[in-house]
């Protein structure tokens, strides 16, 4: 009797376990991804929000889900090892040569040519040059443009191809790279050729138009979606889940919708687009937008998705189950909302806002290729300002840049480098030497010598190191990287300037909180025209400022590699013939770069008034700032300057209290 109840026990349990590992593994199944095929090519992600967007089909249950054989991809399986000799890049760096273009061009060819012949990668030499670029012109259908006669089998050479529709290829590409805009996905080669955005043709050359994006956070009467049609426009589209705007299979009734012309961006939460190439327009539309994009199964490549992480500001999704992705955009937490509408803006103004910043990004890209470890950092590409601005030529680690203190939770360390320009005949700055040098944070004093007087023999004895440098008699050499300056905070000084000890002292503490921002003492402002119909300044004191002037200011010794390096040509040689021109160039960049105004610190009546900087040579006919003004906003192609009214001050300061209790007690002398 009891053998028999075993017996039963144990057919029972074994039947319990089975039904058990019946119903598991089928989930399991679900949870568990197919098998990639061994030796697929690597693209683009099809999944970025895998644990918002869950597939809730079998693997292999839908034909596009089963493994497919491996495509050989196009050009015979180049790759950057083999197709392209990087030996010539290594002593001179990347140095791009452009074929000239035989025939009429079009007006977005021809922003393509002033961006990149603009930029410090262009050489007029193709010996010099490492990299050739070929530009792919619009040619009858059926046709492709000729090669240029210096091929060489395509070796070093960059097919730049912004055509949506590719044409029948007349030529073998051979080892050539190919930037092509918005490529099919079976046909891109990963880390050879470049994704580039889909333009349009009324894209501007420089600059460009800001994000949209004015409240981060969904609004009761703010449409959750919006879909791109096939016509070019956007469609808003109710948030009823049991209804998908882009889904045959769904209810007739799809909600509430309000269609938008093709030239007006959607103000959505997020913007549906189909994965067809011709869609890809509408991509840059959302990002700029601040629409976070949701890529509905697309069979194009993301533009610069070799160093973009589009994991942060995009969305891919599964066009096959529309009722799983519209319950999981319903319920995204607002803070992962807030995060992706962020990134988004970020992207559209550091990459895409313009022709340049898309070429200029093309070419960094190749340029990271050719030095490996010496490149961009992934936080460089994908953290403001980007890597457009973060050059490798400078450093390779984020924590020697002045923009990513705050996200790694800390503080510059160390001292100041006093760099004194004298540029007019005059005497000495004997007394200005002696009041930095009491500085306890000065590590060093350097007098740039950009006069034509020769420069005393004898200087004054001080605390910290003195050195004398020979200048080039430009306005601009004070802001040359130079090798003497041994720390990341420079006080900036004119040989006419006045400050104290305890200014000095102040103004450091200050600049170690905002090590990204300008902080000075005398001011300037803008303001625009209308009488003119263009920019203006003032040099009133005034409560609200957007300047420094350079005569009195502690920055970064990074924007001195910007400056010289990142800045176009043209503007640094108005800044050398227009000395007034120079503190507000200098302005506009460390604008531009943060996107942030500077910060002023109280200064006695001591300091001179905010007067431009003389010439040195003597007094010539010059044009005046509103002209440096205007120049630098077109050079710029926008204007970058913020309008601040914020000065801080110490503790106690001007409160009628103890002297004794003020740190900075010499601030309110008057």
């Amino acid at each position: 009797m009891q053998s028999w109840r075993g017996k039963s026990l144990w057919l029972a349990l074994s039947a319990s376990w089975l039904l058990v590992l019946l119903r598991v593994f089928p989930l399991l199944r679900l949870a568990v991804p197919a098998r990639p095929w061994a030796s697929a090519p690597q693209g683009w992600p099809r999944w970025l929000d895998t644990e918002l967007l869950p597939s809730f089909s079998q693997p292999g249950e839908l034909p596009e889900d089963a493994p497919q054989p491996p495509q050989a991809p196009r050009g015979g399986g180049c790759d950057w090892g083999a197709c392209f000799d990087a030996s010539k890049c290594r002593t001179g760096g990347l140095k791009v040569f452009v074929h000239p273009v035989a025939g009429p061009i079009s007006a977005s060819h021809r922003k393509i040519l002033a961006s990149i012949e603009s930029s410090r990668y262009h050489t007029a030499s193709p010996e010099e040059a490492c990299l050739l670029l070929f530009l792919s012109l619009e040619v009858p259908a059926g046709e492709c443009s000729p090669v240029p006669q210096q091929w060489n089998g395509g070796r070093n050479h960059l097919v730049l191809d912004l055509h949506p529709a590719p044409c029948p290829q007349t030529f073998q590409l051979g080892r050539a790279m190919v930037a092509k805009a918005s490529p099919t996905v079976d046909t891109f080669r990963p880390g050879f050729d470049v994704a580039l955005p889909l333009l349009p043709e009324a894209h501007p050359l420089r600059g460009g138009a800001p994000g949209q994006l004015r409240q981060h956070s969904p609004h009761p009467g703010v449409p959750l979606l919006a879909l791109a049609e096939e016509r070019g426009g956007w469609r808003t589209a109710g948030t009823d889940p049991s209804t998908c705007p882009w889904d045959g299979r769904c209810e007739q009734d799809r909600g509430p919708e309000q269609t938008h012309p093709g030239g007006t961006l959607p103000n959505a939460t997020f913007c549906l687009i189909p994965g067809h190439r011709p869609d890809a327009l509408h991509f840059l539309q959302a990002l700029q937008a601040g629409c976070i994009p949701v890529l509905l199964s697309p069979r194009w490549e993301l533009p610069f998705s070799e160093v973009i992480d589009w994991t942060k500001a995009a969305i891919v999704a599964d066009e096959r189950l529309p009722f799983q992705v519209l319950a999981a955009l319903q319920e995204m937490p607002l803070t992962r909302v807030l995060a992706l509408r962020q990134q988004t803006q970020f992207l559209w103004d550091a990459y895409f806002s313009s022709v340049e910043k898309v070429m200029h990004t093309t070419l960094e890209i190749i340029q990271d290729r050719i030095f490996g470890a010496s490149a961009h950092a992934s936080l460089l590409w994908n953290s403001p300002p980007g890597a457009l601005l973060a050059l490798p030529t400078f450093s390779t680690s984020p924590s020697d840049f002045p923009f990513y203190h705050l996200q790694r939770g800390s503080r510059p360390v160390g001292r100041f480098s006093a760099l004194i320009w004298v540029g007019a005949p005059g005497q000495p700055p004997l007394k200005l030497i002696q009041a930095v040098a009491g500085s306890q944070n000065c590590a060093q004093i350097l007098v740039l010598w950009s006069s034509e007087k020769p420069p005393p023999s004898r200087w004054p004895e001080t605390a910290v190191p003195l050195t004398v440098m020979d200048g080039q008699r430009k306005v601009s050499d004070r802001f040359f990287p130079h090798r003497a300056i041994s720390t990341d905070a420079i006080l900036s000084l004119d040989a006419h300037s006045s400050v104290t000890t305890s200014e000095v002292d102040f103004a450091f503490l200050v600049w170690q909180s905002f090590p990204e921002r300008m902080v000075g003492f005398l001011t300037w402002n803008h303001f625009w025209d209308e009488a003119q119909g263009g920019w203006g300044y003032t040099a009133e004191r005034a409560n609200e400022f957007s300047m420094v002037l350079m005569s009195a200011a502690f920055y970064h010794r990074y924007y001195h590699t910007l400056f010289t390096h990142s800045l176009p040509k043209a503007l640094r040689t108005l800044a050398d013939e227009t000395p007034t021109c120079v503190d507000i160039l200098m302005n506009f960049l460390v604008a531009a770069v943060t996107k942030l105004p500077p910060i002023k610190v109280p200064y006695g009546k001591q300091h001179l008034e905010a007067t431009p900087p003389l010439v040195p040579g003597g007094p010539e006919p010059q044009p005046t700032a509103r002209d440096c003004i205007n120049q630098m906003a077109a050079g710029f192609g926008y204007m970058p300057l913020v309008s601040s009214r914020l000065r801080l001050d110490p503790v106690l300061f001007k409160d009628p209290v103890s002297v004794l209790r003020k740190k900075y007690r010499s601030l309110e002398k008057p």
